[in-house]
């Protein structure tokens, strides 16, 4: 009997023991729990179930059953049209009526409501308080340092790559220094700090093929900032069929992860604008043409616009917040065909008669005849002048030559011949591009009429038997690519291992 007493007393120690730290266990568990809870409070806040709005705001929000949550505005909404009244929400305490306990705004007394979880489609992330410039001056590289830096990707257009150095030098010092006056809380009359700088976008011009959007691509990557590259083809006045002019923000906003100060300080490449020009003689609205260009304007001069947050539709579920384009860098991109025709009837119009005059067919030839494009040719093709007025640099980029193009096949960091190379040289084979045959892919190039998109597709065609014959031979140490063989008249000089 003493024994089992004992056993007794053993066992009601262990199972107090146990019931000890089960009861720690739950308490380590809330506290990690609310530790858990205040680090969301700390970086999200609710949102308001109907108005989408963030607590920042629409004010304190109203948990419901359902762990829904309602700002003030809709919640008294919804007592107006239940009720019929004139109650006034704001003047009660939700907090103190009984039978109530979810409708508490200050959640002081979470613990009586474990079940309370509020979903992250219900929450975004605060915004951070900004107390300076998100970057030194010292951090913006010189345009000498952005050319050298785009030089080893781009080839040729000098002139281009000069302009858009400056002009993204320029637009980064004005961020800066909207931002430290912002930081410093100063007026724009105040001491050396009234000289306002504008923000200058621009305008690229050039053939099909000639590097537009490539050059944009490596600007931002180098620069190391969101990137948004929007089709304007695809974009439509508000209330039709298509793309609203706030998609292209949206697009901004979801390369930066969502984060609107990053996506403040992007670059959105708006390609294809040549195609939103006037439709000349017609009479039906131009929602796909002049509307969107004068749609576009706000964007271009800086306002603030809401978009939804991780997606391209508006609707009720889906989070709103509000982007300011004013330090977003905007290039505007189009091959602008036939404008050509427009810039030579300009220019022959001033040829004169007499032994001075000028000949009629000396532009006829000319292969950078864009460089001498003005506002009033692209007025004549059909983009308005409001349009224009908001991009006041504009950049031409000279017609693809076949030295140009052979030099695009060899000299980049990442050029076709270079790509190729290294996929033969996974297979221990060496790849090996005589001089004449880089010569006749530029020249066929140039007959295609595409730019440098058309050097890939035309070493894809003839690289395709190469591709798929050599792995077969592991005896096969090297491949000469022949003109002969390029022109169907002979083939590839294969040497042997050994």
């Amino acid at each position: 009997m003493e024994e089992k007493d004992e056993l007794r007393e053993t066992g009601g120690e262990g199972g107090n023991a146990g019931r000890t730290n089960g009861d720690a266990g739950r308490a380590a568990g809330d506290a990690g729990q609310t530790n858990g809870n205040e680090t969301d409070d700390q970086e999200y806040e609710k949102i308001c179930y109907m108005c989408r709005r963030p607590e920042s705001r629409a004010g304190k929000m109203i948990v419901m059953p359902g762990n829904m949550c309602l700002c003030h505005d809709c919640m008294q909404k919804a007592f107006n049209s239940v009720m019929g009244s004139g109650m006034d929400l704001s003047k009660v305490d939700l907090s103190q009526i009984s039978g109530m306990p979810y409708m508490n705004m200050n959640f002081s007394n979470t613990e009586d409501m474990p079940e309370m979880r509020i979903s992250k489609k219900q929450q975004v992330k605060k915004k951070k308080e900004k107390k300076g410039p998100d970057f030194e001056l010292k951090d913006i590289p010189a345009p000498h340092v952005i050319k050298r830096r785009l030089d080893e990707y781009v080839v040729g257009q000098d002139q281009a790559k000069k302009a858009i150095s400056v002009a993204v030098y320029n637009h980064y010092k004005r961020v800066y220094a909207e931002s430290l006056k912002a930081a410093k809380g100063q007026n724009q009359q105040d001491g050396d700090d009234d000289v306002s700088i504008e923000k200058s976008n621009i305008l690229m011009v050039g053939p099909t093929g000639s590097g537009k959007t490539y050059l944009v691509k490596m600007l931002a990557k180098l620069l190391d900032v969101p990137l948004a590259i929007a089709d304007a083809t695809s974009l439509t006045e508000a209330g039709y069929i298509g793309d609203d002019i706030e998609s292209v923000v949206s697009k901004l906003l979801a390369a930066a992860g969502n984060d609107v100060e990053k996506a403040e300080h992007g670059i959105i490449f708006i390609d294809e604008i040549d195609k939103i020009a006037k439709k000349k003689e017609t009479n039906t609205r131009d929602v796909s043409g002049e509307s969107v260009q004068q749609e576009l304007l706000k964007l271009l001069e800086g306002s603030k616009v809401e978009v939804p947050v991780g997606s391209n539709q508006k609707n009720a579920l889906t989070p709103m917040t509000t982007v300011n384009t004013d330090n977003i860098l905007f290039i505007c991109g189009g091959a602008f065909p036939d404008l050509e025709n427009i810039i030579r009837e300009r220019l022959t119009k001033t040829t004169s008669m007499g032994f001075g005059a000028d000949l009629k067919d000396k532009y006829g030839q000319n292969a950078n005849l864009l460089s001498h494009v003005t506002n009033a040719d692209l007025r004549a093709f059909g983009m308005i002048p409001e349009f224009l007025g908001r991009l006041p640099m504009v950049v031409t980029l000279e017609k693809l030559t076949v030295d140009l193009l052979v030099k695009i096949l060899k000299e980049p960091k990442n050029a076709i011949l270079k790509q190729y190379i290294k996929l033969l040289a996974m297979d221990e084979v060496k790849l090996v591009f005589e001089d004449e045959a880089l010569e006749w892919i530029a020249g066929e190039a140039i007959k295609r009429e595409t730019g440098a998109r058309a050097l890939r597709a035309i070493l894809e065609e003839y690289m395709l038997d190469i591709m798929y014959e050599i792995p077969k031979d592991p005896n096969i140490g090297a491949v000469v690519i022949t003109r002969p063989y390029l022109e169907r008249s002979g083939g590839p000089l294969i040497q042997m291992r050994g």
